[in-house]
């Protein structure tokens, strides 16, 4: 199993930004990429964002693109969201997972980190 401990929420105006953090530890290794989500109230989880471990090849979702920058640091077992231009639409609940070529995404989800962006 995979832990994931997200940090670097919080509360921001509109156009501001925040960079979140996700340290992982456990079987990381068997994994081939780490991945963002966000749940806002009333709503499905989506994807944000991902990364490849082998080659930090980067996809996005197309609302947020050009804003938010994913990254990783193998040696310390973190991934980094870089979140700039926020919007109020992206106020919700982010969290991190890890993809298994085999199984895909993670289905154990941690306690994510709320980030709230006003108007």
């Amino acid at each position: 199993q995979v832990q994931l401990v997200e940090s670097g929420g919080g509360l921001v105006q509109a156009g501001g930004s925040l960079k979140l953090s996700c340290a992982a530890s456990g079987r990381t290794f068997s994994s081939d990429a780490m991945g963002w989500f966000r749940q806002a109230p009333g709503k499905e989880r989506e994807f944000v964002a991902r990364i490849r471990w082998k080659d930090s090849s980067t996809t996005y979702a197309d609302s947020v693109k050009g804003r938010f920058t994913i990254s990783r640091d193998n040696a310390r077992n973190t991934v980094y969201l870089q979140m700039n231009s926020l919007k109020p639409e992206d106020t919700a609940n982010y969290y991190c997972n890890a993809r298994f070529p085999s199984t895909g995404w993670g289905e154990n989800w941690g306690q994510g980190t709320q980030v709230t962006v006003s108007s």
